[in-house]
Order: C-alpha cells, then structure tokens, then sequence
C-alpha cells in the first residue's frame, strides 16, 4: 500500500467520506480478557462451540448461516440466540487492533458486520447512534432497530427522533447489547436481505448521507454470496472508486465482483494496514514537532 493511497483512505475516513466496512477477520486478535482464549469468529470453531463441542455433518461446517439453520430447526431459535450472546456479550475482551485503531480516530461512521461488542465497548463513554440489523422478529417492513447512547447507557430511540450530530456505529448482523438480536441463520439472511435489496434494512439518515461516500472493507473474503449481497447493497450511490478492499491473495470470483462494484482490490492483509498507518502517524508527529518555533 502506498503512502500516498493510505493518506487519501486515512484523510478520507477522518471526514467521513470513507466508511470503514468490518468483516470477522478483524475478530483474528481479540480475546476474552479473563483468560486470554481467542474470541470465535465465523468458522469451524464457532460451529463447534455452538453444538456443544462436537462437530455438524461436513456439508455444515464450511458455512455458519447453514449449520445455525439447523440448530435452529432442532433446538429452536432462542436456543442461537443465547448461545450468540453468551458467545459475544458476557465477558470483557482484550485487543483488537483494527477496532482499537478506528476508535482512535472518532470516526463518525462505521459499519460493522461481525456480531460481537469489541468496538460498542471501545466507544464506551462516547455518546453514538447505534443502528442494529434484525430478521423475522418485527410486525413492520423495517429490518432494524435504532438505539442512542447518551455515553453511558442506551435507550431505544424513533427513527424521526435520530439526533443527526451523533456519529453511527451500524451493527447489520446484531449484537449482544442492549437487546441481544442477531442475523444468523440461513432463514434470517433471506428474509434480512430481501428487505435489505427492497430497502428496508438501512434507516433513512443513512440513505440520505451514503451519496458520494466510498468503503474501506477491512477483514472480509468476497467469498460467499450473502457477504457480496449485504456489501452491495450497503454500498449503493458510492463514489468512485466505491472503495477499496484488503485482501491479499483474491480469488478470480473476488476479483470479477470487485470490478462490477467498481471496489479497488490492495493486495495486503491486515498488519500492513496497521503498519503502515502506525508509520504514518509517527512520521506525521515528528513532522508535528519539527514545526513548532523555538
């Protein structure tokens, strides 16, 4: 990655014209504070944990949405429900290094799709709207539910009473907190997508502001037809380029996708972005103090 390409996405992102977008790769260095065991992102290990420590069928384990259907059908759905929030809401969690660099910079907007609360407790004590993804639990056409912290805890907010200075965190595939709601099986990706492609899955406000923005996806193989669906969606009126993408070896489908979606593809993973904007925080200090007048 360039200097000069990472200070147009770190400029960009510190006004809010760049979006960063999350995926479970970002999930790689966070651990339970407690003990120190890594926190579960979507993978073989998390469909391990969520049947009890055995494995599913092998045409299960290479897809959670799939291998969560059915539990789902087996055990019910409050049965996922309490295992996702028992998996990502009731410990503490240590490291993070994208979401500890993000929230270094206030950023006024992030989307964030993995399921857990690293970067809600990272803006702990900063008032944000948070803007939560539901499926199938709702008696209206909308597929979320709007929250305001006001720094210490939330309260459940209209979508007319928004308070348009606040910055946003949105969370498409649920969370712990407050209300624990999450997108996971292969019946909730349908139905949230369906509204998401109609246009009921993102609150108005952020309709009105997406125009011209562009996206900086961190942690997220292009992989999967419910990642490029959600992505393209969230993405609609982007700039040009609509953004970029890390990933460090993609795959022809990953590459045909991306031109479609006009998204530039940086061949690099994640410790170069954190190294390289580390190297360009520094120098940019230095440049900082070499400035000021004896």
């Amino acid at each position: 990655m360039s200097s000069l390409q990472l200070g147009e996405i770190i400029n960009g992102l510190q006004s809010g014209e760049v979006v960063p977008y999350l995926g479970p790769g970002v999930l790689a260095d966070v651990k339970y504070a407690a003990d120190g065991r890594a926190l579960l992102g979507e993978g073989e290990a998390l469909i391990v944990a969520m049947n009890g420590g055995r494995p599913l069928h092998a045409r299960l384990m290479t897809d959670f949405a799939r291998a969560a259907m059915s539990l789902e059908l087996s055990k019910g759905r409050k049965f996922l429900t309490n295992f996702l929030e028992k998996t990502y809401g009731g410990s503490s969690y240590a490291g993070g290094a994208v979401q500890e660099w993000l929230a270094s910079l206030s950023l006024p907007y992030i989307i964030d799709t993995n399921r857990d609360v690293r970067l809600q407790d990272l803006w702990a004590g900063r008032p944000h709207t948070l803007v939560v993804g539901i499926a199938r639990l709702t008696a209206s056409w909308n597929r979320f539910r709007i929250w305001e912290s006001d720094g210490i805890s939330y309260r459940d907010v209209a979508l007319e009473a928004v308070n348009g200075d606040l910055p946003v965190l949105f969370k498409p595939l649920g969370t712990p907190r407050p209300t624990p709601t999450f997108v996971a099986s292969d019946a909730d990706y349908v139905d949230y997508i369906t509204e998401l492609m109609g246009g009921f899955a993102i609150p108005g406000f952020l309709k009105e502001s997406r125009p011209g923005k562009r996206y900086l996806v961190i942690g997220l193989r292009l992989t999967r037809d419910t990642q490029r669906m959600i992505l393209s969606d969230m993405i609609v009126d982007a700039g040009s380029p609509a953004g970029w993408v890390l990933i460090p070896e993609p795959t022809a489908k990953e590459r045909r996708y991306c031109a479609s979606k006009n998204i530039e593809i940086i061949e690099c993973g994640i410790p170069e972005l954190l190294e390289a904007a580390a190297g360009r925080s520094h120098n940019g200090a230095k440049q900082g103090r070499t400035a000021v007048p004896a």
